[in-house]
């Protein structure tokens, strides 16, 4: 009986032992489906292979499309408010540091096209699984919250436009949203409007537009940013000679007892908020797919673009502050605000009420063609459903991708305030460019032999170093409201990545069928050795008869 007892006991630790190690090799399995990269080979070969993208975009117009998407809502109505909350004259500094960090992420971002000239942007760079998931739905985040603000400020500059134009105040209940925010409570509440029409018009505009095929689109918005630069332009050298040196002074207001409320503080508080002026240049990387020469244009059109809209937006600014006191550009269309201490009048007011007009359209354009992009390229892997990657023939554009960020888009930002949407796309910004430049280094450790049309200055560490430094250093600003919403955005990403996409992965798939013809060699392998070892077995015991029956034999003679 105690040998029985002892044999079942044994038989028990077996069986959990075999269990725990199951359970270990399961999780180490999962982990590993987490963070495995897709090999720079199969990347390459979908690149290169399984493109049903046009190629038509050329470097002029994936330049346009950059300085579309950058010059927007930052400067027509961010850098004013600002310079009036947070950091008076001084916001001009903010636009020097911002630009300075922008530019070091460009650097990254051209490498990292470059090299993997796809749609998918920073997701494709990232493609360990769960890592680009993260990216993907955060870049998400950044480029629908950028639509609805600029969908809605938009809405705000026609309502300016007609106010000007027709001396008549637009006061009807379908011009604003039906609920807007409190800054000082951090709480939503309800206003006596209905509906914002306009910002509904202007999201069904642009998703008409992008069904068309991506280089007409291309050529529309090369137009509206022709306009555009050209209106800015005209404001600075139209307006630099009224400028009253004594609006610069002081330079750093007294600070009014908050790490916010000017002085030195606010003005670096001021940086995060005008950081959103400068995203957008990343969006030229999720049309590399339709670049003519992506290895070319691609880091003109990114670094140019961001030097460009640098030094045309510390010039605004320089013009801005320096026509009236800083206090006084708390308002919704700033410019126009400074334009009312030149002698120029109505005139230059129209022109700037379009410039701002055509600017808010080609950002709202160029960001939705970027978001329709990511999800063409996280479909395509597994990660959406697939008919976030069908693509209508005509036009070979991914047409059921741009119906359903159009219908998401126009749903939200007709009933919701553009107030809170610019602070949570920065923290989306500046976590994806942060990631940007951590790939590039680690891509110069593991791909050292990779080809690179393009590469970052000074060093694979150096420069990206200093920009996830400064990107993380922007992000110790953002209020905490804002990083509880960000908070509650990535929890929703995983119970949709977990719930779908880690079951559909076409990268957890592969690896699954490679494991099962991995576990089928090595069963086959054991197999065989055990049919070795039993004819071992059996020929050693051939022999030992032999040997017994030699010696019988000998006995008996």
């Amino acid at each position: 009986m105690s040998t029985d007892r002892a044999v079942d006991n044994n038989s028990c630790i077996s069986s959990e032992h075999n269990a725990s190690k199951r359970v270990l090799s399961c999780t180490n399995i999962f982990f590993k489906q987490l963070i495995k990269r897709k090999p720079m080979n199969i990347l390459q070969a979908e690149i290169d292979t399984q493109n049903v993208l046009r190629r038509d975009l050329t470097g002029i117009q994936l330049f346009a499309i950059s300085i579309g998407n950058i010059i927007g809502f930052g400067i027509f109505v961010l850098s004013g408010q600002t310079a009036a909350i947070y950091a008076g004259p001084s916001v001009i500094i903010s636009f020097v540091i911002t630009g300075i960090i922008a530019l070091l992420t460009s650097l990254s971002y051209s490498e990292l096209a470059t090299m993997m000239p796809s749609c998918g942007s920073v997701y494709t760079y990232t493609y360990a699984e769960y890592l680009a998931w993260f990216i993907g739905w955060n870049s998400a985040l950044l480029y629908l919250f950028a639509i609805l603000t600029e969908a809605v400020a938009w809405s705000k500059q026609v309502v300016q436009f007609i106010d000007i134009v027709f001396d008549y105040n637009v006061t009807s209940r379908f011009v604003q949203a039906p609920i807007a925010w409190n800054k000082d409570a951090d709480r939503f509440f309800v206003t006596d409007q209905a509906i914002d029409l306009p910002a509904l018009g202007i999201i069904i505009a642009i998703t008409i537009l992008l069904f068309i095929r991506t280089r007409k689109m291309a050529i529309v918005n090369l137009i509206l940013v022709v306009i555009k630069v050209t209106i800015l332009l005209i404001f600075i050298f139209a307006c630099c000679h009224y400028v009253d040196r004594k609006n610069y002074y002081p330079f750093f207001p007294p600070n009014q007892g908050s790490l916010t409320a000017y002085g030195v503080t606010g003005m670096l508080h001021a940086c995060t908020h005008v950081f959103f002026a400068y995203v957008g240049f990343d969006s030229v990387s999720t049309v590399a797919q339709e670049a003519k020469s992506p290895g070319r244009s691609l880091p003109v059109a990114t670094i140019g673009s961001t030097i460009f809209s640098s030094l045309l937006y510390i010039g605004i600014c320089t013009v801005m502050v320096g026509l009236v006191p800083y206090e006084s550009l708390q308002s919704d269309t700033p410019l126009s605000v400074a334009i009312k201490a030149t002698p120029y009048g109505l005139w230059l007011s129209v022109l700037m009420s379009l410039g701002a007009i055509a600017g808010l359209t080609t950002v709202s354009l160029t960001i939705m063609l970027a978001q329709t992009r990511l999800f063409y390229s996280m479909a395509h892997d597994g990660l959406l459903p697939p008919i976030f990657a069908k693509i209508y023939p005509q036009t070979a554009t991914p047409w059921v991708s741009i119906l359903i960020c159009g219908l998401f888009c126009a749903a939200f930002s007709c009933i919701l305030p553009v107030d809170m949407f610019g602070e949570i796309a920065s923290i989306g910004a500046l976590i994806t460019y942060m990631f940007a430049h951590t790939i590039v280094t680690v891509m110069r450790l593991t791909h050292r032999n990779m080809q690179r049309v393009f590469k970052v200055p000074f060093g694979s560490w150096l420069i990206p170093t200093i920009g996830s430094l400064l990107c993380i250093l922007l992000m110790t600003g953002i209020r905490r409201a804002t990083g509880f919403r960000f908070v509650v955005w990535t929890a929703f990403g995983q119970i949709v990545y977990f719930s779908y996409g880690f079951w559909h992965s076409k990268q957890r798939k592969l690896m699954k069928s490679v494991s099962s013809v991995n576990i089928v060699n090595v069963s086959s392998t054991k197999e065989n050795a055990t049919e070795e070892n039993a004819r071992n077995i059996y020929d050693l015991r051939l022999d030992i008869v032999n040997t017994e029956s030699a010696v019988q034999k000998t006995d008996f003679f």
